[in-house]
């Protein structure tokens, strides 16, 4: 049995797999770009197919295309969008730097199941009517972006903090050395430091929600070089409608299609809030690692839930694998950000040509930071144990207690009072009785820990 096909296109024929549902323009990018094997995220993909669906209606309103083409194509990209031929897309993220593959490779799917039953779809003339892979491509970044962090991205990060504060309330009795420089400092309730990630991750969610509004600012209708030529006047308008009512997101034109085409700014202040969220994760991790090791030789202060054997060679170790996981997609995030920096640069003159990296890593960087918060909400934070026992000890040694002794006998009393407990390994409190003339009483209400936690000057 044959198991290819000949297709057609403007530059001539060529073979194509007698099962694939694309067209000659699909393959030929398939064969000019073997490059990393990774195909264009399927969010992408679906977006891009989410304008093909919103564009028939929209010429088909115009009186434009005929509404039987526009109801099969209506019909052939809700099908993509549903994901029901997610392996019909098979084009490397690093091909043409328009992604005029990808937009090829959607209408010619599209054309293919449209065209069943008899009736003509042309992937040019009917499915990309009105549009340009100029205006395609960068309005399917902004559209994919934002469902992604709409739908996905903001409800994991509302999810890790609300993780984070139950926790909190949980351990608000939990009275710990504070650290500085890795060093011993001022006791700190485990509450506090548990909030001070809770309001990292409140802040990324404010800096996602601003964003939205310029994502939801679409290329749509700009067409090749932003003049919006073959583009019907009323396009651009209809179409943001369109996919507002898709999506149930905001959407409109673009003051300036010029700037959608040939910028990608909106992507790259994106990356940059992803970055930026990608150092509270690394933070937030470091300190549950640090927080759990041990659990003899180190601070031992918490125990991480344990998932899995540690080692291949020494038996019962237990490693904390979920904050080593968010440390890492933390870390590749910020590489992913690194890559769309320089893409973003890539604008010259009418166009920028770094588009397909710009999409596949700003979801990547979505997905990946969507995830890990998810597993660091129920998988670390909500599952860890309190040591007690490893906490309250070292926190009655503390020689850095004596600074609530600073305003009573000053600096330099204080830092030799401090001094000496820390040489002799006693309680701070006992040698500050026999160093100064204040009442144990005294010394215990100035150097209670939990009381320390609350500011202020000591009275």
């Amino acid at each position: 049995m044959n198991d290819t096909r000949i297709e057609r296109d403007s530059m001539g024929e060529l073979e194509v797999p007698a099962s694939a549902l694309y067209g000659a323009q699909t393959q030929r990018a398939v064969n000019n770009f073997p490059v990393s094997g990774h195909a264009m995220p399927s969010a992408f993909v679906h977006a891009v197919a989410r304008i093909k669906w919103a564009a028939a209606e929209v010429n088909a309103e115009l009186g434009l295309l005929d509404s039987q083409r526009a109801e099969a194509i209506v019909k052939a990209a809700k099908a993509i969008v549903d994901g029901q031929h997610d392996d019909q897309f098979p084009i490397d993220v690093f091909q043409t730097g328009s992604g005029t593959s990808t937009n090829m490779n959607v209408n010619e799917v599209i054309a293919h199941l449209a065209s069943r039953d008899g009736l003509e779809v042309g992937p040019n003339d009917h499915v990309n009517m009105g549009q340009s892979s100029n205006d395609v491509i960068p309005t399917a970044i902004h559209l994919s972006a934002a469902i992604a962090v709409k739908q996905s991205l903001i409800p994991a990060l509302e999810h890790l903090r609300q993780a984070i504060d139950t926790k909190a309330g949980e351990v608000d009795d939990v009275v710990k050395t504070g650290r500085t420089h890795l060093m011993d400092a001022m006791p700190i309730r485990m509450s506090q430091e548990l909030r001070g990630w809770s309001s990292q991750v409140a802040l990324a969610v404010e800096r996602f929600d601003a964003v939205l509004p310029r994502l939801g600012r679409l290329a749509q209708g700009g067409t090749a070089v932003g003049t919006g030529i073959n583009a019907h006047p009323e396009f651009a308008e209809r179409m943001a409608r369109a996919l507002s009512q898709q999506t149930r997101l905001s959407f409109a034109p673009n003051d300036s299609f010029f700037a959608s085409l040939a910028s990608q700014d909106t992507a790259v202040e994106l990356s940059g809030h992803l970055r930026t969220y990608a150092c509270s994760v690394m933070k937030i991790a470091n300190d549950l690692r640090w927080m759990n090791s041990g659990p003899l030789a180190g601070l031992g202060e918490i125990e991480l839930e344990a998932l899995q054997p540690g080692s291949s060679i020494m038996p019962g170790k237990v490693n904390p694998v979920i904050p080593e996981s968010a440390a890492q997609a933390a870390a590749q995030v910020m590489g992913l950000d690194s890559a769309i920096t320089v893409a973003g640069q890539s604008g010259n003159f009418q166009l920028n040509v770094m588009l397909p990296l710009i999409a596949n890593n700003l979801l990547s960087s979505i997905t990946l930071l969507s995830h890990i918060s998810h597993l660091l909400a129920d998988r670390a934070i909500a599952t860890f144990t309190v040591r007690k026992d490893n906490i309250e000890a070292p926190l009655a040694r503390n020689p850095i207690l004596v600074t609530a002794l600073n305003s009573v006998i000053g600096y330099n009393a204080a830092a030799a009072v401090a001094k000496k407990a820390y040489q002799a390994g006693r309680p701070i409190l006992d040698v500050a009785e026999e160093e100064t003339d204040l009442e144990r009483d005294e010394l215990e209400r100035l150097l209670d820990p939990a009381k320390l936690t609350q500011g202020g000057i000591p009275e």
